[in-house]
């Protein structure tokens, strides 16, 4: 039977490195945890093995051979960081990355889950503790290059506390599975079997799983992979050759700096073999004072403060002769030049500018500053994505352990504040161009909407049709919030829209802010009057109600009297003989169109009524 417990389906959940989730339709989510999708193989720096390893360690195991070196690199790493520049640069570091945000926050969760968001709040700001614990912690990973972190989880309230661990006594294991080449482990070796997180009976060999380890990392060079690269690292090497050149300096200057004299004696005509014996008197007498106590009467040389021991004494006689002093300068030592050139290597290795490190000499102007700012937050956001990577690991393990499944298992985002407002200002410059851009390319009619969305903001045919939307979807809110303020009214509650001009020439009723209601396109299938027939006598019909009049002649509404009755049947046929038709048309024409059909039925039937009358 499959283990169906938290920590064996956490394993299961981060075997890979790599959460993907579905996020709906056809849209998948990606939690990189490991930021690498391969994993990559290599020693720790094959240029340093040859420096630190010799014939005899070739026997050695990769692993041991590796944990050596990571030392004698912590080793250096602590001696830089009692250096002031480098550790000034590693405050600032941490300082610029760990910035609260106008909202006084130092992380910023996004999600539209609140229960995600308030979890999620209370691990990082409550049980974390990144307020205060995010400034160290970024602190240990530009030092070191790696940071880890045990989890503490628990299987009811998922993380309940977290624990720094030493990376000295830290490795990572990559490579133990041949099925899954992914698979991560982490060996805690302590030094010794006192361990402030253990207790005292507890072995000093640790295995800990993938999700029980947030490891911090700073990847910039494959060759120090599965570990990071220390962001001092470029300096090391400056480092060490400005400490040499500083301690070179204070020697010389020690030693080289106090001020000589030449006494020049004049020995008369002592004999040559007598010469070093008056020379030595004159010495003990200028190299010690005689002084007397006043109380006990105590005879005592006391020694000359003056450097005597460094001066010079010459016997001269014959025409050099002549008792003088002269001083000698002391020795010129022009070594800041090679010091400010070391120095000036080691801050570019730091990547942060002269003037927060104190050193105004190097910025000429304030727009100098600004450049400066903007390069050197670039680094501080290559930083901070580090760390949101791992935090981001840290909190899907929160909410796995707490119930979360599928897509709300990556239905958030994490941000630090960008320490630069520079670097802010920038970005709003730039979509300040890009706006004016668009907007005089549509007033002076260059180019079209459908241009200016691809080519000068980049959308593509999907977020061009969602912004048109959201577009007609502002303007409805526009118009309510006009219609509360002028009007009092809500037309989404009330579903009429008042005061307008087209709801005072129309009568709209502002049931369109909600596009609900309303038949079809075309109507409903059988909707309607049904239609009739054309009848005669109608006002359906094709020449109207009454098209010969009947009705009139009936009532005598004609103005000529011959007309004011009906037409006798022998007036007709007199009027039919008076007729005349040529030659070829010797007969009537029988054959009649069915409206003269008609026509003629009508008059029979005229005739008929009045005959009858």
């Amino acid at each position: 039977m499959a283990d169906t417990s938290l920590r064996s389906r956490l394993q299961r959940l981060f075997s890979t490195n790599v959460i993907v989730r579905n996020v709906g339709g056809k849209k998948l989510r990606v939690a990189d945890t490991s930021r690498t999708q391969a994993v990559q193989k290599s020693n720790l720096i094959d240029r340093y093995q040859k420096i630190f390893t010799g014939a005899g360690l070739s026997g050695y195991s990769d692993a041991l051979m590796t944990k050596s070196m990571r030392l004698n690199l912590f080793k250096d790493y602590e001696s830089m960081d009692s250096d002031a520049i480098i550790s000034s640069a590693l405050d600032i570091y941490a300082d610029k990355s760990t910035m609260k945000s106008e909202y006084g926050d130092v992380l910023e969760i996004n999600t539209d889950n609140e229960n995600i968001k308030q979890i999620l709040h209370n691990l990082f700001y409550d049980i974390l503790n990144i307020e205060f614990n995010l400034w160290p912690w970024i602190r240990n990973m530009c030092k070191y290059g790696d940071f880890f972190l045990k989890l503490e989880i628990d299987d009811k309230y998922g993380i309940t506390n977290v624990v720094p661990l030493s990376v000295y006594d830290v490795s990572r294991l990559e490579g133990l599975d041949p099925e899954n080449p992914e698979y991560v482990k982490y060996l805690i070796e302590s030094a010794t079997s006192e361990h402030r997180y253990k207790s005292e009976k507890s072995s000093t060999r640790d295995e800990l799983e993938n999700y029980e380890v947030a490891h911090f990392r700073l990847l910039s060079d494959s060759n120090y992979l599965p570990y990071g690269k220390s962001q001092i690292e470029g300096g090391r090497k400056i480092y060490k050759q400005l400490t040499l050149m500083e301690d070179a300096m204070l020697i010389h200057r020690i030693m080289r700096a106090p001020e000589k004299r030449i006494f020049k004696l004049d020995i008369g005509n002592i004999p040559p073999a007598e010469v070093d014996n008056y020379m030595q008197q004159v010495i003990n007498k200028m190299k010690k004072a005689p002084v007397v106590d006043e109380v006990t009467g105590d005879y005592n040389l006391k020694y000359n403060m003056q450097n005597i021991t460094e001066d010079f004494f010459l016997p001269v006689r014959g025409g050099d002769s002549g008792t003088s002093i002269e001083s000698l300068p002391g020795l010129t030592y022009e070594a800041t030049e090679d010091i400010e050139y070391l120095k000036n290597k080691l801050l570019a290795s730091l990547r942060i500018p002269k003037a927060f490190l104190g050193y105004e000499e190097g910025i000429g102007s304030k727009a100098t500053l600004a450049a400066e700012d903007v390069r050197f937050a670039r680094t501080i956001e290559r930083i901070q994505r580090i760390v949101l990577s791992e935090l981001t690991k840290i909190g899907i393990v929160h909410l796995y352990s707490q119930g979360y499944q599928d897509s709300d298992l990556v239905n958030f985002e994490l941000n630090l504040t960008n320490p630069s407002t520079i670097y802010e200002q920038e970005k709003i410059e730039l979509w300040n161009n890009k706006t004016s851009l668009a907007e005089s390319m549509l007033r002076e009619g260059i180019m079209s909407t459908n241009w200016i969305y691809k080519n000068v903001f980049g959308f593509t045919d999907d977020q061009i049709k969602e912004e048109d939307e959201n577009i007609t979807f502002d303007y409805k809110q526009k118009f309510r919030r006009s219609q509360i303020e002028n009007e009092g009214n809500d037309p989404a509650q009330s579903g009429e829209a008042t005061g307008t001009p087209s709801d005072m020439a129309v009568g709209r009723t502002g049931h369109e802010l909600d596009n609900k209601g309303g038949s079809e396109k075309g109507g409903q299938p059988g909707a309607g009057r049904p239609k009739e027939a054309n009848k005669y006598g109608k006002d359906s019909g094709v020449r109207g109600r009454d098209p010969l009049g009947a009705h009139d002649k009936k009532k005598g509404g004609s103005s000529s009297p011959k007309y004011e009755g009906s037409l006798a049947l022998s007036h007709y046929q007199s009027l039919k003989k008076s007729m005349k038709f040529g030659k070829t048309d010797n007969k009537i024409i029988t054959e009649v169109s069915e409206l003269e059909q008609e026509y003629e039925n009508e008059i029979s039937s005229l005739t008929n009524g009045n005959s009858n009358e």
